[in-house]
């Protein structure tokens, strides 16, 4: 008979549980939904580096006499996929009498004399890269390193001293 009543009680308690539970569960909860907007902005951006024009030996005597010395370097640039830009070149730290941006007149100099040369765009030498937007060279961004070549020549015929003759030239990136 103690079973009997441990067994009813056991019972009784058990259902009383179930039944709390499931009461609790069968509750439905109240949703609301809003959209949440994310947004982003890509800025145009360019960056610039070069690598030197070397000429090497100039001779005035015999080579280079009546032949230019020609030489070659370059200008890479990494910008924006799609954005335009432009490279110019400035007219150099020694520029002649009458040089312009347009129509620069570059010298290379030992600090006394002058050694006059030219910077092109094309390897037949004949557009001069300059510093406008009209003799500079554009590019559209791709967002990989794009390296423009640049090409010198050294006036021929140019009576000069022995040294070393150095320049520097500012290349700039507009985008």
């Amino acid at each position: 008979m103690i079973k009997q009543m441990f067994s009813a009680r056991t019972l009784s308690l058990t259902g009383v549980l179930l039944l709390s539970i499931g009461t609790a569960t069968t509750t439905d909860a109240a949703t609301a939904q809003a959209n949440l907007s994310v947004t982003a902005s890509v800025t145009a951006n360019c960056t610039i580096g070069t690598t030197a024009v070397a000429f090497g030996s100039y001779d005035p005597v015999n080579t280079n006499a009546s032949t230019a010395l020609n030489g070659s370097g370059s200008v890479s640039i990494t910008c924006t996929s799609g954005a335009s830009a432009t490279v110019t070149l400035g007219q150099g730290a020694n520029a002649d009498t009458g040089s312009t941006d347009a129509a620069p007149a570059r010298r290379l100099t030992d600090g006394t004399h002058f050694l006059s040369y030219a910077l092109y765009s094309d390897t037949n030498r004949t557009a001069t890269w300059g510093n406008t937007s009209l003799t500079g060279v554009a590019s559209t961004g791709t967002g990989a390193a794009v390296s423009l070549p640049v090409y010198g020549a050294v006036s021929s015929g140019q009576n000069v001293p022995a040294g070393s003759y150095t320049d520097t030239v500012v290349a700039t990136v507009t985008f």
